[in-house]
């Protein structure tokens, strides 16, 4: 299926049709549920060897029977390590047993997360959506670096919520101000989509691309803190809006199709067309500043300096000094 003919309704599967990724290696943060599920069975059931992070490794052992059924009629591979991104130690213990293995990826796809949570700190004291999201996210990455090659790619999954806000390098652990459940997850998602960028940055030289990508507003286990009559009132609201301006309304996607994005533009998309940029329905999309929740990117994601300093910040708030 070529790229023109994918888009928002495309699966994992259409996107890998005829794709063979024998001898592909591939790490998916976050296989315990939704789309990482989704995303690591997809790979596999083309031949790829996905090694799966997830905190509760009984929980992922049980989501992914599919997995490794896919694994075997694709001769594909599959394997658990655990990771709590919202403990450092955890993060670091996981890095030190890929490195000791010793073995490249040609791809991770930084799939985990939590959404719109209580208040709460990670075991380090950071605000749990940053602390998970992006930190975790940010020690893991660059601990495995030496084990990306050149052609190698990350994927870092953001979300359309990343336009709502800045990250705040002020505060971004909520400690001076109140707290929101929806705006530390849009924090999170921006640092998301900044990381990508400045880990582009930093590593395209030696031929090693990094991209954001929005899967999709799909029901998952990540929305268990949010009422779903409210999502619904929400969305509803904004279609009603969104159709009164002529623009297009917000669909829903089912798991294969949120896992759609990511398989694209971590193995079919031009590593040169997605590199330091930002994906949604298979296809790259260029930063918008109409103001719009729905679609695009928001140029606050993309602005460089920005994303230095949430490096820098992140440097700091891990205690790792990088490069």
């Amino acid at each position: 299926m070529s790229n023109g003919s994918l888009g928002w309704k495309s699966t994992a599967n259409d996107v890998l049709a005829g794709i063979d990724l024998k001898g592909k290696r591939v790490l998916v943060t976050g296989v315990s549920a939704g789309l990482g599920v989704e995303t690591a069975r997809s790979l596999v059931a083309h031949g790829a060897e996905v090694v799966g992070a997830a905190r509760d490794l009984r929980k992922a052992e049980a989501a992914t029977t599919d997995v490794r059924a896919a694994a075997s009629g694709g001769n594909g591979q599959f394997e658990i390590v655990e990771m709590d991104l919202a403990s450092l130690s955890s993060v670091r213990r996981c890095a030190d047993t890929l490195l000791a293995a010793g073995k490249p990826f040609d791809l991770v796809i930084a799939n985990a997360g939590v959404m719109a949570t209580p208040f709460g700190r990670t075991v380090d004291g950071f605000e749990m959506q940053f602390g998970t999201n992006h930190l975790g996210h940010f020690a893991l990455v660059n601990r495995i670096a030496t084990l990306m090659p050149a052609g190698a790619r990350l994927v870092m999954l953001a979300s359309s919520s990343h336009r709502v806000a800045d990250v705040d390098l002020e505060d971004p652990n909520f400690e001076h101000k109140p707290y929101s459940e929806g705006l530390a997850y849009s924090q999170s998602k921006t640092a998301n989509v900044l990381f990508a960028v400045e880990f582009d940055r930093r590593n395209k030289a030696r031929g090693v691309r990094a991209t954001a990508v929005h899967p999709g507003t799909i029901q998952t286990e990540l929305g268990r803190y949010v009422d779903p009559v409210m999502i619904q009132e929400r969305i509803e609201a904004l279609n009603a809006q969104l159709a009164a301006e002529g623009k297009a309304t917000i669909r829903w996607k089912s798991i294969p199709q949120g896992a759609a994005t990511s398989v694209w533009a971590g193995v079919v998309a031009s590593a040169e067309d997605v590199g330091g940029r930002y994906c949604e329905n298979c296809h790259v999309v260029e930063p918008s500043s109409d103001g719009s929740f729905v679609d695009g990117a928001s140029p606050h994601a993309f602005n460089p300096q920005t994303a230095k300093a949430l490096w820098a910040k992140s440097e700091e708030l891990v205690g790792e000094r990088i490069g």
